[in-house]
């Protein structure tokens, strides 16, 4: 009985070491960083729904994880949190047809970039999530931050309305979605709609649908529904449908 009861004991205490010996563990830190930035070539024939008049190139910064290539980006970045950030991402798509022939000394083919969704990248992880706005049109849509929450004016599903929306980050429903104007797909103003103005004090947005006058709405400021894992391959949350 003894014997056996060394044994539970030694067992017992090699758990516990190792359950330990676990917390006293350092965690692993990433290095995630957005490099320079530089111009490609894009077209309204590459990305039609996302390229506005006007543009004659597209500027992008590599995503790099612990010096690692990620994804690409383009726009400018904002904070969420201390250890949070939303940034749009860019997409290299492949353009080449299966008869198309590749030129002399051409190795790569055809290939375009067009805008994509917005990321939520976590510093600390290095895990990046595709968020999931409300009503976002890559061709209309200009996002708008501040704190969590992200401002613009989205297409509803039949593409006949424009809204006003916004959205926070982890949360499952807009905070905001009002019809601003009817909308025409197909004949419409470009851009459709100006950059949403943020007010802190009391908490305002305003929106400037084209050709018709800015309307504001006040927001009623909650808490932040984000949550950041402390483990790292944890996934980060991100805005749902």
């Amino acid at each position: 009985m003894r014997v056996g009861g060394r044994i539970v004991v030694l067992a017992m205490a090699g758990a516990f070491a190792a359950v330990t010996a676990g917390w006293g563990a350092p965690r692993k830190t990433h290095s995630v960083v957005l490099g320079s930035v530089k111009k490609v070539e894009y077209s309204k024939a590459g990305d039609p729904a996302g390229f506005g008049s006007g543009e004659d190139g597209l500027k992008i910064r590599a995503l790099l994880v612990d010096g690692v290539l990620k994804e690409w980006t383009t726009g400018e970045s904002h904070d969420v949190t201390d250890r949070s950030f939303v940034v749009r991402r860019v997409i290299r798509l492949n353009d080449h047809l299966p008869d198309d022939k590749l030129e002399p000394g051409d190795k790569q083919g055809h290939w375009v970039w067009q805008r994509g969704p917005w990321l939520l990248v976590d510093r600390t992880t290095g895990h990046e999530t595709a968020l999931k706005l409300p009503d976002y049109d890559p061709g209309v849509s200009q996002v708008s931050w501040f704190r969590d929450y992200g401002a613009y004016c989205g297409v509803t599903a039949s593409g006949k309305s424009l809204y006003a929306v916004v959205a926070q980050v982890a949360a499952r429903k807009a905070v905001l979605a009002k019809k601003l104007v009817a909308f025409d797909p197909e004949n419409h103003a470009d851009p459709a709609c100006g950059l949403a103005e943020w007010q802190r004090e009391p908490l305002r947005i305003t929106f400037h649908p084209a050709g018709k006058d800015a309307m504001s709405f006040d927001i009623v400021p909650g808490s932040a529904v984000l949550v950041e894992d402390a483990e790292d391959e944890g996934a980060t949350a991100a805005a749902q449908k």
